[in-house]
């Protein structure tokens, strides 16, 4: 079993920056592949980023390219998500997940607010 506990959304002024981590239990974090999701409302979950279980390979979407970070340290079984220049269109409930073993698991959220 995994769980992952998401922390770091708050509210923000565009172009200011958030950090989100991502908390994961097991002795096995650092065999995860990890990344990022968000969700606007009354939108669908979104890929935003991912990264690989040595944190050597990252991926992104295009609208957060140049602008966020996915890192992870595994000694802390944390993954991080740093948010620079942010937009309003950022606004979002923001997940993290562990792919484990086939089975995908999900953090429970946090918002970001991203006020004009």
């Amino acid at each position: 079993q995994v769980q992952l506990v998401e922390s770091g959304g708050g509210l923000v002024q565009a172009g200011g920056s958030l950090r989100l981590s991502c908390a994961g239990s097991g002795r096995t974090f650092s065999n995860y592949a990890m990344g990022w999701f968000c969700q606007a409302p009354g939108k669908e979950r979104e890929f935003v980023a991912a990264i690989s279980w040595s944190g050597s390979i990252t991926t992104y979407t295009d609208s957060v390219k140049g602008r966020f970070t996915i890192s992870r340290d595994n000694a802390k079984k944390t993954m991080y998500l740093q948010m620079n220049s942010l937009k309003p269109e950022d606004t979002a409930v923001y997940y993290c997940y562990a792919d484990v073993d086939g089975t995908r698991y999900w953090g429970q959220g946090t918002q970001v607010t991203v006020s004009s």
